[in-house]
Protein backbone atom coordinates (compact mmCIF):
# COMPACT_ATOMS: atom_id res chain seq x y z
CA UNK A 1 0.00 0.00 0.00
CA UNK A 2 1.44 3.40 -0.70
CA UNK A 3 2.41 5.69 1.70
CA UNK A 4 0.86 9.18 1.37
CA UNK A 5 2.10 12.32 1.30
CA UNK A 6 3.06 13.79 4.60
CA UNK A 7 4.80 12.72 8.08
CA UNK A 8 6.28 9.39 7.87
CA UNK A 9 4.26 6.72 9.93
CA UNK A 10 4.96 6.19 13.66
CA UNK A 11 6.83 9.52 13.88
CA UNK A 12 6.18 11.88 16.72
CA UNK A 13 5.65 15.04 16.55
CA UNK A 14 8.41 17.58 16.38
CA UNK A 15 8.92 20.70 18.32
CA UNK A 16 10.58 23.63 16.77
CA UNK A 17 12.45 23.47 13.62
CA UNK A 18 16.41 23.46 14.52
CA UNK A 19 19.49 24.07 12.20
CA UNK A 20 19.58 20.19 11.40
CA UNK A 21 17.57 20.29 7.84
CA UNK A 22 14.87 17.65 7.27
CA UNK A 23 14.72 14.39 4.56
CA UNK A 24 12.00 13.97 2.37
CA UNK A 25 11.84 10.94 0.82
CA UNK A 26 10.16 11.91 -3.41
CA UNK A 27 8.94 8.07 -3.19
CA UNK A 28 5.33 6.47 -2.21
CA UNK A 29 7.16 3.14 -1.73
CA UNK A 30 7.05 1.95 1.80
CA UNK A 31 9.40 -0.69 1.59
CA UNK A 32 11.98 2.41 1.02
CA UNK A 33 10.61 3.94 4.41
CA UNK A 34 11.15 0.95 5.99
CA UNK A 35 14.85 0.60 4.42
CA UNK A 36 15.92 4.32 5.62
CA UNK A 37 14.23 3.46 9.13
CA UNK A 38 16.31 0.50 9.25
CA UNK A 39 19.45 2.56 9.26
CA UNK A 40 18.32 5.07 11.31
CA UNK A 41 17.23 7.56 8.84
CA UNK A 42 13.53 8.15 8.64
CA UNK A 43 12.50 11.09 6.69
CA UNK A 44 10.65 13.69 7.71
CA UNK A 45 8.18 13.88 4.89
CA UNK A 46 6.98 11.56 2.36
CA UNK A 47 6.58 13.32 -0.61
CA UNK A 48 5.72 11.28 -3.87
CA UNK A 49 7.25 12.43 -7.76
CA UNK A 50 4.41 11.89 -10.27
CA UNK A 51 6.91 11.60 -13.24
CA UNK A 52 6.35 9.54 -16.45
CA UNK A 53 8.44 6.19 -16.18
CA UNK A 54 7.98 4.90 -19.54
CA UNK A 55 11.49 4.05 -21.33
CA UNK A 56 12.52 5.76 -24.42
CA UNK A 57 13.18 3.97 -27.62
CA UNK A 58 16.20 2.38 -27.22
CA UNK A 59 17.27 3.24 -23.68
CA UNK A 60 19.65 1.26 -21.74
CA UNK A 61 18.76 0.14 -18.48
CA UNK A 62 21.44 2.50 -16.87
CA UNK A 63 20.55 5.22 -18.16
CA UNK A 64 17.17 5.02 -17.71
CA UNK A 65 17.36 3.83 -14.06
CA UNK A 66 19.69 7.25 -13.51
CA UNK A 67 17.26 9.74 -15.50
CA UNK A 68 13.69 8.29 -13.83
CA UNK A 69 15.21 8.69 -10.35
CA UNK A 70 16.99 12.34 -11.48
CA UNK A 71 13.36 12.99 -12.64
CA UNK A 72 11.56 12.46 -9.17
CA UNK A 73 14.28 14.49 -7.69
CA UNK A 74 13.59 17.17 -9.47
CA UNK A 75 9.91 16.66 -9.76
CA UNK A 76 9.83 17.53 -5.68
CA UNK A 77 13.17 19.36 -5.01
CA UNK A 78 11.61 22.84 -5.18
CA UNK A 79 8.71 22.16 -3.22
CA UNK A 80 10.58 21.51 -0.10
CA UNK A 81 13.41 24.47 0.35
CA UNK A 82 15.94 24.07 3.08
CA UNK A 83 15.53 20.46 2.72
CA UNK A 84 17.84 17.39 1.67
CA UNK A 85 15.41 15.52 -0.91
CA UNK A 86 16.08 11.97 -1.76
CA UNK A 87 14.82 9.90 -4.96
CA UNK A 88 15.26 6.31 -6.55
CA UNK A 89 14.69 4.29 -9.31
CA UNK A 90 14.95 0.24 -9.21
CA UNK A 91 15.14 -0.97 -12.51
CA UNK A 92 14.73 -5.38 -13.54
CA UNK A 93 16.75 -5.73 -16.66
CA UNK A 94 17.69 -8.98 -18.41
CA UNK A 95 20.37 -7.94 -21.23
CA UNK A 96 19.37 -4.67 -22.47
CA UNK A 97 15.89 -5.05 -21.78
CA UNK A 98 13.99 -3.33 -19.23
CA UNK A 99 11.11 -6.00 -17.23
CA UNK A 100 8.36 -3.35 -16.15
CA UNK A 101 6.02 -3.31 -12.75
CA UNK A 102 3.45 -5.59 -12.78
CA UNK A 103 0.49 -4.35 -12.64
CA UNK A 104 -1.66 -7.64 -14.26
CA UNK A 105 -1.15 -10.86 -14.09
CA UNK A 106 -0.46 -11.24 -17.61
CA UNK A 107 2.57 -8.98 -17.73
CA UNK A 108 3.53 -10.60 -14.03
CA UNK A 109 3.51 -14.04 -15.74
CA UNK A 110 5.75 -12.69 -18.94
CA UNK A 111 8.35 -11.50 -16.39
CA UNK A 112 8.67 -14.67 -14.49
CA UNK A 113 8.95 -17.15 -17.48
CA UNK A 114 11.70 -14.45 -18.67
CA UNK A 115 13.56 -14.56 -15.23
CA UNK A 116 13.00 -18.33 -14.62
CA UNK A 117 16.57 -20.40 -14.62
CA UNK A 118 18.76 -17.48 -15.71
CA UNK A 119 20.48 -14.84 -13.79
CA UNK A 120 19.38 -10.59 -13.88
CA UNK A 121 20.52 -7.32 -13.19
CA UNK A 122 18.64 -5.36 -10.23
CA UNK A 123 19.97 -1.31 -10.82
CA UNK A 124 19.14 1.25 -7.99
CA UNK A 125 19.64 4.69 -8.83
CA UNK A 126 19.93 7.08 -6.32
CA UNK A 127 19.89 10.56 -6.29
CA UNK A 128 20.31 13.25 -3.42
CA UNK A 129 19.99 16.99 -3.65
CA UNK A 130 21.45 18.99 -0.62
CA UNK A 131 19.62 22.47 0.79
CA UNK A 132 22.78 24.64 -0.50
CA UNK A 133 21.89 22.94 -3.86
CA UNK A 134 24.77 20.41 -4.25
CA UNK A 135 23.78 16.97 -5.98
CA UNK A 136 25.00 13.18 -5.47
CA UNK A 137 24.00 9.74 -7.04
CA UNK A 138 24.30 6.70 -6.76
CA UNK A 139 24.11 3.79 -9.39
CA UNK A 140 24.37 -0.06 -7.91
CA UNK A 141 23.71 -3.37 -9.31
CA UNK A 142 22.94 -6.64 -7.91
CA UNK A 143 22.82 -9.84 -10.05
CA UNK A 144 20.13 -11.75 -9.16
CA UNK A 145 20.07 -15.78 -10.20
CA UNK A 146 16.67 -17.42 -10.46
CA UNK A 147 16.13 -21.24 -9.78
CA UNK A 148 13.86 -22.83 -13.05
CA UNK A 149 10.57 -21.84 -12.17
CA UNK A 150 8.17 -25.08 -12.70
CA UNK A 151 4.53 -23.99 -14.16
CA UNK A 152 3.07 -24.92 -10.77
CA UNK A 153 5.23 -22.66 -8.88
CA UNK A 154 4.76 -19.97 -10.90
CA UNK A 155 0.96 -20.49 -10.96
CA UNK A 156 1.16 -20.47 -6.98
CA UNK A 157 2.99 -16.95 -6.95
CA UNK A 158 0.56 -15.12 -8.92
CA UNK A 159 -2.15 -16.40 -6.96
CA UNK A 160 -0.50 -14.72 -3.93
CA UNK A 161 -0.39 -11.74 -5.93
CA UNK A 162 2.88 -10.41 -4.14
CA UNK A 163 3.75 -9.33 -7.48
CA UNK A 164 1.49 -6.78 -8.48
CA UNK A 165 3.20 -3.40 -8.80
CA UNK A 166 6.60 -4.81 -8.31
CA UNK A 167 9.56 -4.33 -11.16
CA UNK A 168 10.05 -7.54 -12.85
CA UNK A 169 6.75 -9.23 -11.35
CA UNK A 170 8.28 -10.43 -8.01
CA UNK A 171 9.50 -9.25 -4.10
CA UNK A 172 12.99 -10.61 -3.16
CA UNK A 173 11.60 -9.80 0.60
CA UNK A 174 8.11 -12.12 0.13
CA UNK A 175 7.62 -15.40 -1.06
CA UNK A 176 10.19 -15.48 -3.95
CA UNK A 177 12.94 -15.84 -1.78
CA UNK A 178 12.55 -19.59 -2.32
CA UNK A 179 13.13 -18.92 -6.28
CA UNK A 180 16.27 -17.09 -5.92
CA UNK A 181 19.30 -18.98 -4.70
CA UNK A 182 22.17 -16.71 -4.90
CA UNK A 183 23.08 -13.10 -5.39
CA UNK A 184 25.68 -11.27 -6.10
CA UNK A 185 25.88 -7.59 -4.42
CA UNK A 186 23.60 -5.40 -2.19
CA UNK A 187 20.47 -7.67 -0.86
CA UNK A 188 18.20 -3.76 0.24
CA UNK A 189 19.48 -2.55 -3.44
CA UNK A 190 17.30 -5.35 -5.25
CA UNK A 191 14.49 -4.63 -2.35
CA UNK A 192 14.19 -0.77 -3.24
CA UNK A 193 16.95 0.95 -1.90
CA UNK A 194 20.71 0.40 -1.61
CA UNK A 195 21.79 1.09 1.54
CA UNK A 196 25.44 1.77 2.21
CA UNK A 197 25.50 4.16 -0.47
CA UNK A 198 22.63 5.95 -0.03
CA UNK A 199 23.73 6.19 3.97
CA UNK A 200 26.93 7.33 2.18
CA UNK A 201 25.59 10.21 0.39
CA UNK A 202 23.43 11.22 2.67
CA UNK A 203 26.54 11.55 4.96
CA UNK A 204 29.00 13.01 2.50
CA UNK A 205 26.71 16.07 1.86
CA UNK A 206 25.93 16.72 5.56
CA UNK A 207 22.91 15.28 6.73
CA UNK A 208 22.28 14.58 10.49
CA UNK A 209 19.70 12.07 11.06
Amino acid sequence: MAVPQGKAPGLAETGPLTDAAPLVLASASPRRLQLLQQIGMTPADIDPADVDETPRARELPPHYARRVAAEKAAAVVARHPGAFVLAADTVVAVGRRILPKAEDEAAARRCLTLLSGRRHRVLGAVVLHAPDGRRSEALVTTAVVFKRLSEEEIDDYLASGEWRGKAGGYAIQGRAAAFIPRIIGSYPNVVGLPLAETRNLLVGLGYKA
